[in-house]
């Protein structure tokens, strides 16, 4: 009995953005993605409450290195962090040209969305700048429906 693959909301045409300069707030992993990523977000979301204690969050973003299995679960900061929790680590993050792909729809789609994101990249040519991928979650999984959940998924671009 053949399953049926659902089908995924994701723009197969990038659109060309410039990602701002960012006060980077984040928990690293090395290795397997599919393991270190769920288990950098949980280990981020324990130590929110105090990063807000002394910091405004602005956003909810991971960078990647596929090349170094480098995964980083962070938040952005309205300003340089004040008085972070242990174990986390700070980087201005320099930002730059990016090809941005959007997936709408859970986050259980973000590695088939990703796959697919690089195969275009590849296709079409796209160059790329070696840097850290993007992922950009646009609104709170707290409050949105997972179909709705819009993540900005951006391959550095030369």
């Amino acid at each position: 009995m053949a399953t049926a693959k659902r089908a995924m909301n994701l723009t197969e045409e990038p659109n060309i953005v410039t990602w701002p300069e960012t006060h980077y707030v984040f928990i690293e992993k090395i290795g397997p993605f599919q393991d270190n990523a769920p288990q950098a977000w949980q280990n981020l979301h324990q130590v929110v409450p105090g990063i807000l204690e002394h910091n405004k969050i602005i956003g909810y973003t991971s960078l990647f290195k596929v090349d170094t299995k480098t995964y980083r679960a962070g938040v952005s900061l309205a300003a340089e962090p004040k008085n972070l929790p242990a174990n986390l680590k700070y980087e201005k993050f320099k930002g730059g040209k990016y090809s941005r792909f959007v997936l709408t729809g859970p986050y259980s789609n973000l590695p088939q969305a990703c796959g697919r994101v690089f195969e275009i990249v590849a296709q079409k040519k796209i160059p790329k700048r070696d840097d850290y991928c993007v992922e950009n979650y646009t609104n709170d999984p707290r409050t949105t429906p997972e179909e709705q959940l819009v993540t900005e998924i951006l391959i550095p671009t030369a």
